[in-house]
């Protein structure tokens, strides 16, 4: 089954980091990225622009509405994401207990509704 993994953090902290600390996070993605791409269970991920990049659209009486930045002021952010194959939620969580993040915001760990599993629950 596949799991969409949200990577949540305070993108103000991400920042407080030196060049060297964010260099040691990234390569620990890195790591675990090459470790499931061995056993074919990474899929997709990447890391996303800042918040400040963001545009929010909603449509509401029929009329499109954008705005500039998230939805919600939260403290933490949508960072990025990992999309994994895992056999059950328990190995989904094993993976994002090993992602870096982890430490110091929060991963969502979500399953994915394939087009087939629609179908078949329609």
């Amino acid at each position: 089954m596949q799991y969409l993994m949200l990577i949540y953090g305070a993108e103000a902290d991400w920042m407080k980091l030196t060049p060297k600390e964010q260099e040691a996070v990234k390569l620990g993605y890195r790591d675990l990225r090459e470790d499931l791409n061995k056993t074919g269970k990474f899929k997709g991920g990447s890391q996303l622009t800042p918040i400040s990049a963001a545009t929010t659209v909603r449509v509401r009486g029929g009329k499109r509405v954008t705005t500039n930045g998230p939805f919600a002021e939260t403290k933490e952010q949508l960072g990025g994401y990992f999309l994994v194959d895992a056999s059950d939620l328990d190995e989904a969580i094993s993976i994002a207990a090993r992602m870096p993040s982890a430490l110091t915001g929060s991963i969502e760990i979500r399953p994915l509704i394939v087009m087939e599993q629609a179908a078949k629950q329609a």
